[in-house]
């Protein structure tokens, strides 16, 4: 199954309509929300926020900054995951996988002597429906 990028500044359709199982903040997303593509992404290494001792003071802002700030999104695989491309900050270029509960930078798993995947990389491996979430798609 092929996937098609979304138009610059699209959003998928979920997106939106945002499940509150796929949102762990007791403070609502808002996915109509004007994106902050100036703001840098707010990241640099996975996190696994659902498994966290959740304080809503210290999380929610770091949550709405991850799916808000400084990334273009790409596309989606299914409901609650989605992938941006990092346009500011330290992760600038990369491509990051944002799911209900963990948030993660691409890694070309073929490639042990390269695990940072480049846009290209990502893109064939998305098209082609092979990478390391390939197992957790709905056919």
């Amino acid at each position: 199954m092929a996937h098609a990028l979304l138009p610059l500044g699209g959003f998928p359709e979920n997106w939106q309509s945002w499940k509150a199982d796929c949102w762990l903040s007791p403070e609502p997303f808002d996915g109509a929300a004007v994106r902050k593509f100036t703001e840098p992404f707010p990241l640099e290494e996975e996190w696994q926020w659902e498994y966290d001792y959740y304080d809503h003071a210290e999380h929610s802002p770091l949550l709405h900054g991850i799916y808000q700030h400084g990334s273009v999104l790409l596309g989606g695989n299914r409901d609650c995951e989605f992938w941006v491309l990092v346009v500011t900050g330290p992760q600038r270029g990369r491509v990051w996988w944002l799911g209900d509960g963990c948030v993660a930078p691409y890694m070309d798993a073929e490639e042990e002597s390269e695990p940072e995947a480049d846009f290209v990389t990502w893109f064939q491996d998305w098209q082609a429906d092979r990478g390391w979430w390939a197992e957790h798609l709905d056919g």
